[in-house]
């Protein structure tokens, strides 16, 4: 994949920004993910947007890449079931919909959700985060 100058510095400067070392694949990814605003990938969907724009990766590359900007904090994980995880540029805080007959998400704001009553978080623990997911058919 042929890197554009400015496309090359926004990727860049995120990856060291969270201290990740920018090799060709993570740079190559990190542009097919940032590069077109807030939107949701599969591992899968991110792997046929690499292979059709030249990028040379491994499934099992992306995969790890994921998982490795999620924990540097660039993508969110939203898991909608045990075999479905969608990765999330928007990282601020927000729910989802989801189409269960297209497999989609679609952001919801934040203050567009009123939730209440909580439980106390077990002893040792604290809530970082609550997701809602609502399922639409």
């Amino acid at each position: 994949m042929e890197l554009q100058s400015t496309d090359t510095i926004g990727a860049l400067e995120r990856l060291r920004a969270v201290k990740l070392r920018p090799t060709r694949q993570r740079l190559a990814l990190a542009q097919l993910l940032f590069d077109t605003g807030d939107h949701h990938v599969t591992a899968e969907t991110l792997y046929d947007q690499a292979q059709a724009a030249g990028v040379r990766v491994s499934l099992a590359t992306v995969y790890n890449t994921l998982h490795q900007f999620t924990a540097a904090g660039l993508l969110r994980e939203v898991v909608v079931n045990s075999a479905c995880t969608y990765f999330d540029t928007n990282v601020t805080d927000h729910h989802h919909f989801f189409y269960e007959d297209r497999g989609t998400l679609a952001d919801i704001d934040s203050a567009d959700i009123d939730i209440r009553g909580l439980p106390e978080a077990p002893d040792g623990a604290k809530i970082s985060r609550v997701d809602v997911i609502i399922r639409l058919t």
